[in-house]
């Protein structure tokens, strides 16, 4: 029987089949097929959205539409009959450029000690880009996150060891992104994260500075007690400003 009810809708666009949302839906009633999230059936989503946070790219959303009523006696022979198949491969499943990975960076001694290494990177996890970091990332948390727009990564010459070294990066263009993307995920952030600090850095030039207005809409809406960093690099590589909110 269907009836008007709240259930989710999967925007084909924006989904990079990353498969994030999969576990995250205790029905089962998410999959990866074709290289996309979809819905298995009406009946098996509980339209609750419990997905929708670990989405890195805001493709799930809930609606209210006519569907088939929910049915958790139709969800517990799903599940089941999923027990009984073969699992999934990890290496098969998902995106492998959202796949969360945390990463132990060389240290100064590791790197004079390897041989054919030239530098050690700081990078502690993957992900880095802002679209692919879900709130729910376990690197987040108590962590001191560095904000960086794309063009500044090049343009700073010693990002490694100024800036990178012992936090958290998350990268972005606030030109060419999602702004609104941007600030529910920072927003989300702040409110369920607990981070000891955030560092923005961001160049000169004027678009770049929507980064800065992306950040405080996200803190506005939580004010989290939280110490921010802003440093603006100029386009010849140069720190031309430095500020503490």
């Amino acid at each position: 029987m269907k009836v008007r009810r709240k259930i989710i809708r999967i925007d084909e666009e924006l989904c990079d089949g990353c498969g994030l949302c999969v576990p995250d839906c205790a029905e089962g009633s998410l999959q990866i097929v074709d290289g996309k999230a979809r819905l298995v059936a009406d009946k098996l989503c509980d339209g609750l959205g419990a997905c929708l946070g670990s989405c890195p790219t805001g493709a799930l959303q809930i609606i209210e539409r006519e569907a088939d009523e929910f049915d958790e006696k139709a969800v517990e022979e799903f599940t089941e009959k999923q027990k009984k198949a073969a699992p999934l491969q990890p290496s098969m499943a998902g995106c492998p450029s959202a796949r969360l990975q945390t990463l132990s960076p060389m240290s100064p001694c590791q790197v004079a000690n390897a041989p054919g290494v030239q530098t050690g990177s700081a990078l502690s996890h993957w992900p880095i880009q802002i679209r692919l970091i879900p709130p729910t990332a376990p690197f987040l948390e108590n962590c001191d996150l560095l904000v960086v727009a794309d063009c500044a990564a090049l343009a700073y010459a010693g990002i490694q060891q100024d800036f990178l070294n012992g936090r958290v990066v998350m990268m972005g263009c606030p030109k060419f992104d999602d702004q609104q993307l941007y600030v529910e995920r920072f927003t989300e952030i702040f409110r369920t994260r607990k981070l000891n600090s955030l560092t923005i850095l961001i160049m000169e030039v004027p678009c770049c500075h929507s980064m800065l207005q992306i950040i405080k809409t996200a803190w506005d809406a939580v004010k989290p007690d939280l110490l921010i960093r802003h440093v603006v690099v100029s386009t010849r590589g140069e720190i031309k400003e430095e500020t503490n909110w």
